[in-house]
């Protein structure tokens, strides 16, 4: 007896809107997912454009207007400023949209994509890409047993023309904001800020915050564009043990305390073992890779995204008031409506 064949769907239309840095290698990754049919690719830049959709064998649209009757859903990679424009109008073609972090270029903007994606009952995931990193996955899992006193996070790089329309607030600490208040789910109740910008800058290229959650943990995160030395990494102090995870490396040391042991020969001590350090081994799949797979499955089954606007909006409005504590030189200090939202409890 032969077994029936089920019908295997359609291929998922998707464009890719804007393709720089971060759009080429959204198209490269797209263009070897599972059941994803690589449609088209739409940049202002048409050298590039054109010598994108050349390398793909696909089809490069001028307008990005005239790429939305042949998808099923887009990626939007285009500077921040064109965020709001660009995804709104999408979203109200009926197309589903996954646009690079910040969703927005500010507060009001990002409410505006939140309410078009629910008014258009279309998915709107947005590319805060280190949730899908298998080192931040597996130290989410490490500290649901573990009682987090502290939390330091460092995101550094040099300098680089890079997303140099946003500071390095909106550009880098954003990440590290997101992970931050998926990893403490409480209220913010303090925040100071302070950061500096290089000569040739118009926007802030230096900035650390400090934070105070309503459940005793502090956080300070240092976000930077003018270090030497690329570095991505989050430490959680916790109860019993200091948990590091480093992002380039795709590493997590756990340091835990043991009980002093030691080994003596004619009273010399041989061996002392005052602590235990442990590796977790993390999978080497690539962030941008998962993310995108899970954008087709969100747009496939109908869930929300693991991070909708909603929890990047969340993420925008504490970027945001960073920024201005940063500029300004002040300290928040009261617990406001503005604050008291920002957890993903």
């Amino acid at each position: 007896m032969s077994s029936a064949v089920r019908p295997q769907p359609d291929p998922l239309r998707i464009g890719v809107i804007g393709v720089g840095n971060m759009g080429q290698h959204h198209t490269r990754v797209l263009s070897l997912l599972k059941d994803v049919e690589l449609v088209g690719i739409s940049d202002l830049n048409l050298e590039r454009g054109i010598d994108t959709a050349s390398k793909y064998r696909i089809k490069f649209f001028e307008n990005y207007i005239d790429l939305l009757p042949h998808v099923d859903a887009v990626c939007i990679a285009v500077p921040t400023r064109l965020h709001h424009e660009v995804g709104i109008t999408c979203l109200r073609y009926g197309v589903h949209v996954l646009v690079e972090k910040p969703i927005a270029a500010s507060i009001s903007e990002a409410e505006s994509l939140v309410n078009a994606a629910a008014e258009c009952q279309c998915i709107l995931q947005v590319g805060h890409i280190e949730r899908f990193n298998p080192a931040f996955q597996e130290l989410s899992k490490v500290l649901r047993t573990e009682e987090i006193l502290a939390v330091e996070a460092d995101r550094m790089s040099p300098y680089s023309d890079r997303a140099n329309d946003v500071s390095v607030v909106l550009d880098l600490m954003i990440h590290d904001i997101d992970l931050l208040l998926e990893l403490t789910s409480s209220p913010i109740v303090r925040l100071t800020a302070a950061g500096s910008r290089s000569a040739n800058s118009g926007y802030l290229d230096y900035v650390t915050a400090t934070l105070g959650f309503a459940n005793g943990i502090i956080a300070t995160l240092t976000a930077s564009k003018v270090t030497h030395r690329k570095q991505r990494r989050i430490a959680a102090h916790c109860k019993n043990s200091l948990t590091e995870a480093d992002f380039l490396k795709n590493e997590i040391l756990i340091h835990r305390k043991t009980t002093a042991s030691c080994s003596a020969d004619h009273g010399q001590v041989l061996y002392r073992q005052d602590g235990l350090i442990e590796k977790v081994y993390t999978s080497n799949i690539e962030p941008l890779h998962a993310e995108l797979e899970h954008f087709v499955n969100c747009v496939r089954g109908g869930q929300p995204p693991s991070v909708g606007g909603e929890q990047a909006l969340k993420a925008l409005r504490l970027a945001s008031l960073i920024e201005q504590l940063a500029l300004d030189g002040h300290s928040w200090g009261q617990l406001d409506a503005s604050l008291s939202t920002l957890t993903y409890a």
